[in-house]
């Protein structure tokens, strides 16, 4: 581990940097709500909730995630982002364009403390 200063030295806001810093955290459970965010637990003990709402636009990579029924099934996978599978009947680990995921990083700094 670096210090803040490392990191802010490196190009990162200090936001990022005060992140990684102080150790960067590991998703332990996400569970997708109805309205469109996830409920994520760290392995801290830390509950927060990401907004997908934002995300979740015509021409994105997200774009398919504005069926509920798609969204709903988030799961984690082994490095432990968060996932959804474009066709849930095609092995994502064998067909990779097949998954589309989201860092623990990026799911920690762009949540909200529940």
């Amino acid at each position: 581990m670096h210090s803040v200063e490392y990191y802010l030295a490196r190009g990162l806001d200090r936001r990022t940097a005060e992140y990684f810093a102080a150790g960067r955290r590991t998703i332990v459970r996400a569970t997708p709500e109805k309205d469109f965010t996830l409920l994520l637990d760290f392995d801290n003990g830390e509950r927060r909730r990401l907004d997908m709402k934002p995300d979740i636009r015509p021409g994105t990579v997200f774009a398919f995630l504005a069926d509920p029924a798609v969204f709903l099934r988030a799961y984690l996978d082994d490095s432990r982002c968060v996932c959804w599978d474009r066709d849930p009947a095609v092995d994502s680990s064998v067909v990779w364009d097949n998954k589309v995921d989201i860092s623990p990083d990026a799911c920690y700094l762009d949540s909200v403390p529940v």
